[in-house]
């Protein structure tokens, strides 16, 4: 009987950081990083810029590669994990999306009695396929159009409103994303227009067989219940996340590993790097910006990245996700993008010369610290 790998937290993290190019800053743009992290938060468009930015060597936060990206179709931004908006590679969101519309989380009573009954969903499933077929409409115009398509002028809050809840459940299913933007108002249209050759979604337990391997290499080792927690709050049945891991398991894709007395997953390709990550040195401090990929991929809860009693520090007010600091892949403080200034939980952080550099670079402009 093969034995159980063990690996230790640390390797872990430094696994997490080469994978989401914090090591080397070696990220070839933002279509490919955006496939590496399986999405990046773009709930605040100038965080998920910097994100992608600080993950290469030479770009910029407004150098304009993420909206070329979005124009050629190549990446596209759309309410995914989380029911966050997200930039997602094009040819890897439809099974993310997959995945996200097999829970059906609107059919839960709840939801319903909230936001929208079952039968409006399904009559705004039917309207914004007609829609959105050929056009971009503002949310104000797409709110007009899916009224007065599907007669439910009592949605015409919710479907106005900035948050998106009654929209969540179309854009899952593949039949709305955001569009270009118009000055500074929000649009709207298909994936399908958005996407030259969109697929379609494909079924959701060939789309896991993607998606679970894809998490791994970035976020793993992980449990079935830290995947599910990043993917959509652990909304997922767990009859069926169970299933999908045991048959990646049964397959050989995923090995069993064991991380501090945790079972957890890894993609049984990836056990070699973690295996040379064991007596590595250790990943100096890194800067990383507001919602970063690495933070949110493990998420505050986990005790490994953000210590207990500093959680609040880094998790805010109205799930706002602060800019950390992160050394040997452990959050150890916070910063601020307006000057540098650090704020560590436990003693100073040094060694940031080069950190502030890159931020500057990414920023275009220096981080002068205050007065």
């Amino acid at each position: 009987m093969t034995a159980t790998p063990e690996i230790a937290p640390a390797q872990v993290r430094r696994f997490r950081l080469h994978r989401q190019f914090l090591v080397r800053r070696d990220g070839d743009g933002p279509v490919g990083i955006a496939r590496r992290l399986v999405g990046v938060q773009a709930q605040v468009p100038s965080a998920a810029a910097q994100a992608v930015a600080v993950r290469t060597g030479a770009g910029t936060a407004d150098d304009g590669t993420v909206d070329a990206a979005l124009t050629a179709g190549t990446l596209l931004r759309t309410w995914a994990a989380r029911g966050t908006l997200h930039l997602l590679a094009a040819d890897q969101a439809p099974a993310l999306l997959a995945l996200l519309a097999s829970a059906r989380s609107w059919d839960n009573g709840s939801w319903q009695r909230e936001f929208a009954t079952a039968a409006q969903v399904s009559a705004l499933e039917s309207a914004v396929a007609e829609v959105l077929a050929d056009a971009v409409l503002t949310r104000e115009e797409l709110t007009a159009a899916l009224i007065a398509h599907s007669g439910h002028t009592d949605l015409t809050a919710a479907l106005g409103s900035g948050w998106g809840t009654v929209l969540k459940p179309l854009a899952w299913q593949g039949l709305l994303c955001h569009g270009p933007p118009a000055g500074q108002r929000v649009t709207f249209t298909s994936p399908a227009r958005a996407i030259p050759g969109w697929p379609g979604l494909p079924d959701p337990d060939e789309a896991a067989r993607t998606i679970v391997p894809a998490f791994l290499a970035a976020h793993g080792p992980a449990t079935p219940d830290a995947f599910d927690a990043w993917l959509l709050r652990g909304a997922t049945k767990k009859a069926r996340l169970r299933s999908w891991f045991a048959g990646l398991v049964a397959d050989g894709t995923l090995t069993e590993v064991d991380v501090d007395g945790e079972a957890r997953h890894a993609n049984t390709a990836d056990l070699d790097d973690l295996a040379d990550l064991a007596h590595a040195e250790p990943v100096g401090p890194r800067l990383l910006g507001p919602f970063d990929p690495y933070v949110l991929g493990t998420g505050t809860a986990d005790p490994d990245l953000v210590p207990p009693e500093h959680r609040r520090d880094v998790s805010r007010a109205a799930g706002w996700i602060a800019p950390v600091v992160v050394d040997d892949g452990r959050v150890v403080g916070t910063w601020s993008l307006d000057d540098g200034a650090v704020a560590p939980f436990d003693g100073p952080v040094t060694g940031l010369a080069e950190e502030r550099a890159a931020w500057e670079r990414v920023l275009a402009r220096p981080l002068t610290p205050p007065g």
